[in-house]
């Protein structure tokens, strides 16, 4: 079986051996960037290498079986799929379709979850949401970082599930896999790159709203209208509370404290529902 790795770094680079590993697989072109790991290796290899986010219908070779990405953050196209005889599959690292997003691993941390797993599905239109093909789950130690958890446990097994999965479909073809419980998906903002984006991208959260105790919304929703829609704009008037007088507050924290002023503005702008506070970096 003919496939194509598109990825990056080194879970790219282990994937890539991995497939080349096994039997009956041969991988015939890879997509990554330049001087990274996973094109390093293809070289090695001889297999021709083209540059991460150019494959499309008309550079995807011909006789491909399987597209396999590997720490890809490129969105692969339908039309692009199709080229392939199975499609395409990927590995996302969570039990989907929890945390969906490119920061998976680092909101699994934030929200001090205790397992969290990974997850080969069936590339889609949606992103994260195609058919699940192999799932497991890990545990999430008290003091794991993004990267602890990463390194030790989430990258090796999307290697071995890849493998597994690509293994599976050589010796039996096309695999339907399962579909994603929707009411359970959930979503979350990345946190220091650029969430990815296409015009033709079906993105979760589009046609309803993303549950809230699950999922961050990086954006509050604005109030709700009191009034009947006008024709007419409606101007917004910066809105402030009546001054407050300076007072003088004791702080009991032992005996003989002494009284502090109170650093109390005398204008106090009221609540702006549109300010949202910013989210600290987080690690992956």
């Amino acid at each position: 079986m003919n496939v194509l790795v598109t990825g990056q770094k080194w879970f790219g680079a282990e994937v890539f051996q991995a497939l080349r590993a096994l039997a009956g697989i041969r991988v015939m072109h890879v997509f990554a960037p330049a001087d990274d790991r996973l094109r390093a290796a293809a070289d090695r290899a001889g297999v021709p290498v083209s540059l991460a986010g150019t494959l499309c219908e008309a550079s995807m070779p011909a006789q491909v079986d399987l597209i396999v990405a590997a720490h890809s953050h490129d969105f692969i196209g339908e039309r692009t799929r199709l080229r392939a005889t199975y499609g395409g599959i990927g590995y996302h690292p969570s039990l989907l379709p929890l945390h969906r997003g490119r920061d998976a691993v680092k909101w699994a941390v934030r929200m001090r979850e205790r397992v969290t797993g990974g997850t080969v599905y069936r590339l889609s239109q949606q992103v994260d949401g195609g058919p699940i093909l192999a799932q497991h789950h890990v545990l999430i130690r008290p003091d794991d970082s993004a990267e602890e958890l990463w390194r030790r446990d989430l990258a090796p097994l999307g290697v071995r599930l890849l493998a597994e999965t690509v293994a599976l479909i050589a010796r039996e073809g096309h695999i339907p896999g399962t579909a994603q419980d929707e009411e359970l998906a959930t979503w979350e903002p990345s946190l220091d790159t650029r969430p990815l984006h296409r015009p033709d991208l079906l993105m979760i959260g589009h046609n309803r709203p993303t549950p809230a105790r699950r999922s961050a919304r990086p954006i509050a929703e604005p109030p709700a209208a009191s009034q009947p829609m006008s024709p007419e704009p409606i101007v917004l008037e910066p809105v402030f509370r009546e001054p407050i007088a300076r007072e003088r507050v004791s702080l009991s924290v032992g005996a003989g404290a002494e009284a502090l002023p109170a650093a109390v503005p005398d204008r106090v702008p009221a609540y702006d529902a549109m300010r949202q506070p910013a989210l600290s970096d987080g690690a992956r």
